[in-house]
């Protein structure tokens, strides 16, 4: 298939790992943060880290939309679905992410809340549509990639005046959570070599959007797709700007993104949303203007408006390293419970339930290589 079998080749990938291990020198280490789930999972299942010399280290990042969402937003959701008006949808992979009390919207749904998952933002549209006698809520979460997506089907509910229908907005930036990864004190930041940038939101936001970290920040960022002579070569593109000295934004996903991204994307998205003044992620706190909000033009359709949501914070599992790991500051393998109390079949953390979680990549094609830097 076009774009991706090319892109898949094995000898190709022996080649672009000989020019890592000529070009990674031996008298220093190579930090390099893949900020994308799509990279986290596409590095574990191709197994790129055994092509990779021992000095040079990938760092997952915050990069999987289900991971850095915290309990209090998913309490939030199961709130919602618990009033008996309410029909609640979603994507998949929030269905499993552990909640509150021992809960989680799968759990909530056995005990009878209206939950139902969905493939699009568009399906829920079309049940609010076909089912005016319920309350229908879009549970919505997600990157910049997400996100016009759900700003469409906000001005398709405008338009239609679809009185049953709101959206629970959970819409994050990728740009907040990279400089708030630099700005920590704590510091796997400073020992941060350099970024792997994310593939699909970038084509959203363009390569602009990263700039300011190679000019603020010094550290180099390349754009990378998701297979896995694309996360190769931007590896190769990053040490050799290391070596050179260089911080420069360069795009190795050019079949895709460009400067300055989708600007239709972007102006929608725009135009239906506005920032939070702060957010909470998994992991990383609350973070200011790092995730979006409905507009008051479309208040109508704001489900924590119309059903007057207050938002508290919930603490993670004790024994879950989920915060740590999405910092950067530990492996999967270093966290106690992985492996043994934690699976995918039976998540305490986030990071073991989407498949873009690094606990559930690093579980499924990695578990037995535990001690190799991840």
């Amino acid at each position: 298939m076009k774009y991706i079998d090319e892109f898949r080749d094995g000898a190709l990938a022996a080649e672009i790992a000989k020019a890592i291990a000529s070009h990674a020198r031996d008298d220093r280490q190579y930090r390099l943060m893949e900020f994308c789930g799509g990279h986290t999972h596409a590095i574990s299942r191709y197994g790129l880290r055994d092509l990779l010399p021992p000095h040079v280290q990938m760092i997952h990042g915050p990069g999987c939309p289900v991971c850095v969402l915290p309990i209090g937003r998913i309490d939030s959701a199961i709130e919602l679905a618990q009033n008996p008006r309410v029909t609640l949808l979603t994507y998949a992979d929030t269905m499993r992410v552990p909640a509150s009390h021992g809960l989680s919207l799968i759990k909530a749904k056995a005990s009878g809340s209206d939950i139902r998952m969905i493939y699009t933002c568009a399906d829920a549209l079309l049940f609010a549509k076909n089912h005016p006698d319920r309350e229908v809520i879009f549970f919505a979460i997600g990157f910049e990639t997400t996100t016009p997506p759900t700003a469409v089907i906000l001005k398709e509910a405008q338009a239609l005046g679809l009185t049953n229908f709101s959206v629970f907005c959970n819409h994050v930036l990728t740009p907040p959570a990279i400089a708030h990864i630099l700005d920590a004190p704590e510091s796997a930041a400073a020992q941060i070599d350099g970024f792997i940038g994310p593939a699909h939101v970038s084509t959203i936001i363009g390569s602009q959007a990263y700039e300011f970290f190679a000019q603020h920040y010094h550290r180099p960022v390349v754009i990378a797709g998701f297979e896995p002579l694309d996360v190769l070569q931007a590896i190769l593109m990053l040490i050799r700007q290391l070596n050179d000295h260089r911080a420069e934004v360069e795009n190795e996903f050019t079949r895709a993104v460009t400067r300055e991204g989708n600007t239709k994307a972007k102006a929608l998205m725009n135009e239906v949303f506005t920032l939070r003044d702060t957010f909470e992620w998994r992991g990383l706190g609350s973070m200011p203007h790092s995730a979006l909000k409905i507009r008051d033009e479309f208040s109508l359709f704001d489900a924590e408006k119309r059903y007057h949501l207050v938002y508290h914070s919930v603490a993670d599992h004790k024994a879950c390293e989920c915060g740590s790991i999405l910092r950067g500051l530990k492996t999967p393998s270093q966290c106690k419970v992985f492996g043994t109390a934690c699976t995918p079949d039976n998540p305490l953390g986030a990071c073991m339930v989407s498949s873009e979680g690094a606990c559930a990549a690093h579980y499924t094609f990695g578990r037995f290589r535990d001690n190799h830097p991840a």
